[in-house]
């Protein structure tokens, strides 16, 4: 009887002491235990390394912190992974403490962070991943003076052995469960409902509104909803004939402006990027007209086109290679480089599909010029990949000048190719 009366109490205080947080931090602990059973094995033994080492300092903490379950560190502490056979990597935490990492049911032991020389030595292991890395800050986190600590504890035998753990870092991170897409989901219909009432009368008024007026609202949905960004200020900007005109600032909204967002919101560690395109009607319109219709008509077969040629089991740079092939033979130009949109009466297109998750600007693979590293990384089924394409077009009503249309959405890379993960972008939106 005591033990019903208290797990009755405990849901009443639940559902009124802290109810989102609880629901938050239980979906995290699944999305780590998941990664920890399904994921980390792969990526250790794809990678050859041995043993994992990440590395926390109070006030500089590893940028895999949250991915780690957090904790208090009152110095140095140690997440420590251990390829000891079997089906299951070994999980300790030396110098780590606190009621969320250790009710998160994901750590085999919990340790001083003095047992350090002891527990690598016991475990003797061969080849031991840091994360360093040249071309990924996700996967960058020791420090230097860290990494000397590490050196003068375990000693010149195992100091050897040290790796850098960059493509382990970026195959954990990218390669994704069920639940953290799930979280994925409810992140992206969290984003584009508040960037698409943004773009709406609710919020602006032309003549009235200006661009920061609409950012600092977006802002404080973010504020209402406990919501994160990768991006500071959400960039609301005014694209004209002569390219973009301002961004997030005190311009006024007026009649005729084409608006654009480029931003993404954060939750449970899953942040999304996203962009969305409105038009503000001029007096006597009741419909966007038909010059900038067609530039963004223009983007939005390009964006099938990628849907449809992207597939996993290659890497990202022949998947980039396939793309511009497609877009090619359907008559849009390649353009050399962003922004170098040429006077041809075709679309110019580049792409930038790059990875996302952890952060808007994830660390997989990337069809994206501005990755040029993980261009030579396999696409996997479950990677996270934003569909990110600008194309330009002439349009009659600016003269003949080129819109500069950018669309972006995020997806999963499955078996049969690209999924979205919620509602894209199906439209110029209408301001009146």
């Amino acid at each position: 009887m005591k033990t019903i009366i208290s797990s009755l109490l405990l849901i009443v205080c639940l559902s009124t002491f802290g109810q989102e947080a609880h629901r938050r931090w239980r979906k995290m602990n699944q999305v780590r235990n998941d990664k920890f059973d399904l994921v980390l094995p792969e990526a250790m033994r794809e990678n050859n390394i041995d043993m994992w080492i990440v590395t926390n300092r109070e006030g500089n903490l590893d940028p895999l912190y949250s991915d780690m379950g957090e904790g208090y560190v009152g110095g140095t502490g140690y997440y420590i992974f251990t390829d000891r056979g079997g089906d299951r990597i070994e999980r300790a935490v030396l110098g780590i403490s606190g009621y969320l990492l250790e009710e998160g049911g994901t750590y085999d032991y919990f340790g001083s962070a003095d047992e350090l020389q002891a527990f690598v030595s016991t475990r003797d292991p061969k080849r031991i991943g840091l994360n360093i890395s040249k071309n990924i800050g996700g996967a960058d986190g020791l420090t230097h003076s860290a990494y000397l600590e590490l050196s003068e504890v375990l000693g010149k035998k195992y100091a050897s052995r040290f790796v850098s753990a960059e493509k382990l870092v970026s195959d954990f991170r990218s390669r994704r469960v069920a639940s953290e897409l799930a979280i994925y989901g409810e992140a992206g219909e969290l984003s584009y409902t508040i960037a698409e009432r943004a773009f709406s009368n609710e919020v602006i008024t032309p003549g009235v509104t200006t661009l920061e007026d609409v950012a600092w609202w977006m802002k404080e949905q973010q504020f209402k909803n406990n919501l994160g960004s990768s991006f500071g200020m959400p960039s609301v900007y005014i694209t004209g004939p002569d390219g973009v005109v301002a961004t997030s600032t005190d311009r006024i909204i007026q009649r005729g402006d084409v608006l654009m967002i480029d931003w993404g919101v954060g939750i449970m560690n899953m942040y999304t990027d996203m962009k969305r395109i409105a038009y503000v009607l001029r007096e006597g319109e009741t419909e966007v007209p038909p010059g900038i219709q067609n530039a963004f008509d223009q983007g939005v077969k390009v964006r099938d086109i990628i849907k449809k040629t992207i597939k996993p089991g290659v890497t990202a740079k022949e998947a980039e290679t396939a793309v511009y092939e497609a877009l090619t033979q359907a008559g849009f130009n390649k353009m050399k480089g962003f922004n170098q949109y040429t006077d041809l009466d075709k679309t110019d297109v580049i792409i930038g599909c790059h990875s996302v998750g952890n952060w808007g600007h994830g660390i997989g693979p990337s069809v994206a010029f501005f990755n040029p590293a993980r261009l030579g990384y396999e696409l996997k089924p479950s990677n996270l990949i934003s569909i990110e394409l600008f194309a330009y077009t002439k349009v009659p009503e600016w003269g003949g000048k080129k819109l500069r249309v950018p669309l972006e959405d995020d997806a999963v890379i499955t078996e049969r190719g690209i999924e979205w993960l919620y509602p894209i972008n199906p439209r110029v939106l209408v301001i009146k």
